[in-house]
């Protein structure tokens, strides 16, 4: 009897099927979503209608706490319909850069981190962090982190840009008022099925031991990846994994994202928008300044957006910033 053998295409076909699966979850999520939405509606007329026949000071006050819930549902529903940009519903590629200012600024671009890996988490995202160089008093020089859920870039991608912190440095023993930046970059985790050509002949990868302080985020090994993509001098590194092919691997994953927001970048007719991505980390091209002294102010400089909570937004409070930029934007 003669052997049936499997069909190599199928196997091919895997990764495109899977996307084509994720594609049809969202669909049906916002189809969920939106028969949610009109049966809260129906139920909150219904309970008026009832109330308007026979007032009752409790059942109003049970009104009053489900139109809350349903606006803050409904709230984030226009939130994801405003998505309509092709890799908005994407996991999200996030990188931060200390501006000149050595441990003040490197430990203001730890404090950034945080923040957003606090917002991920408040949000029910997944996050891994791919690549961190710590400062050799405090802080970070750089670290890259890859933000995985539904719209995690649609999200996320108004947060490119100069953040600016104003304080009491912790660091200057005479108490003087300073000045930090840093800068951070959103990228669109591309999917496999997306034809970014990498030869490898264009390739410099090396390999190092990886360095970290340890704790909850680091997680220290011998098989760090670098690569430089000679064409366009891109450099990637990833050193978070125990395995050397891991890392490559995700290495690899951020070259394709940062080559393929190039080719994005080139075929854009505005140069005002590409100049945007190519500011100074210096005063007077933030997006956002974060003032703890003399008072307490977070403002978006694009929006308007402002709030006194700052302790709030460092701890990863950012939603409203979020949807205050996508809600512009439309």
């Amino acid at each position: 009897m003669k052997k049936k053998t499997e069909d190599p295409n199928i196997w091919q076909d895997t990764k495109k099927f899977n996307q084509i699966l994720k594609e049809i979850n969202i669909e049906e999520n916002i189809i969920k979503k939106i028969t949610e939405i009109k049966k809260n509606i129906d139920d909150n007329l219904e309970f008026v209608e009832l109330l308007n026949e026979d007032f009752n000071k409790e059942e109003f006050d049970e009104l009053k706490n489900m139109v809350k819930d349903f606006y803050i549902e409904f709230e984030k529903f226009e939130l994801e319909s405003a998505f309509n940009e092709e890799n908005d519903k994407n996991n999200a590629i996030l990188t931060i850069k200390p501006g000149a200012g050595g441990t003040e600024s490197q430990d203001w671009a730890l404090m950034l981190l945080r923040m957003y890996i606090r917002w991920a988490e408040r949000n029910n995202f997944e996050v891994k962090i791919l690549d961190q160089i710590n400062g050799e008093e405090a802080g970070i020089k750089s670290a890259t982190i890859n933000i995985i859920g539904n719209y995690a870039y649609g999200c996320l991608k108004g947060e490119s840009g100069v953040h600016r912190l104003v304080r009491i440095s912790p660091f200057d023993s005479n108490k003087r008022r300073h000045t930090s930046f840093a800068a951070v970059s959103v990228l669109p985790e591309i999917d496999d099925n997306i034809e970014i050509e990498i030869k490898p002949e264009e390739l410099k990868i090396e390999t190092f031991r990886a360095s970290g302080a340890g704790g909850q985020y680091v997680n220290k090994t011998e098989s760090a990846v670098r690569i430089t993509h000679i064409p366009t001098g891109i450099v990637v590194s990833c050193q978070m994994e125990r395995s050397q092919h891991k890392n490559r691997e995700t290495a690899l994953k951020i070259l394709k994202s940062r080559l393929y927001q190039k080719k994005l970048e080139e075929k854009q007719k505005e140069k005002e928008q590409f100049q945007k991505e190519k500011k100074k980390i210096e005063w007077g091209s933030q997006i956002r300044s974060y003032i703890l002294h003399p008072y307490n102010l977070v403002k978006d400089h694009r929006t308007g957006y402002e709030t006194s909570n700052v302790k709030a937004v460092l701890d990863g409070e950012i939603d409203e910033f979020i949807k205050s930029y996508i809600l512009n934007k439309k």
